[in-house]
């Protein structure tokens, strides 16, 4: 039986991406081995996307077969607590049919989504 997620994000500089997971995110972990930490991530939830799409009046596509996304309660002060924390955003808020979303930066691995749902969120029923 599954009993988790695993996600993996791939990054330039491993040692910089974990201390940001670590030390702005405040993820707990157990180190592998060599440093490699596993960070625990709370619940988690699956959805299966269509490559390209029409969705009230507006349409889109991706190449993209996997993403990762962080979820929260409340983005303002989410981003108010992270930037506390030293984190950089790519830009506003933007609102989503689906929810409120922002990008963050998270150092030698690009960006990470950051939402907060207008759904309720199945990993948290």
């Amino acid at each position: 039986m599954i009993t988790a997620l695993h996600t993996l994000i791939y990054c330039d500089d491993p040692d910089a991406t974990r201390t940001f997971f670590r030390d702005v995110l405040g993820l707990p972990s157990v180190d592998t081995g060599g440093g490699w930490l596993i960070f625990k991530t709370g619940p988690s939830e699956l959805g299966a996307h269509p490559s390209s799409w029409e969705y009230q009046g507006t349409s889109g596509g991706t190449d993209q077969r996997f993403d990762v996304s962080f979820m929260c309660d409340d983005l303002t002060a989410t981003m108010d607590e992270l930037s506390a924390k030293g984190a950089e955003f790519s830009g506003p808020p933007t609102e989503e049919p689906w929810g409120v979303t922002v990008g963050v930066k998270v150092p030698g691995a690009g960006e990470i989504t950051i939402y907060e749902p207008k759904y309720d969120p199945p990993a948290l029923s």
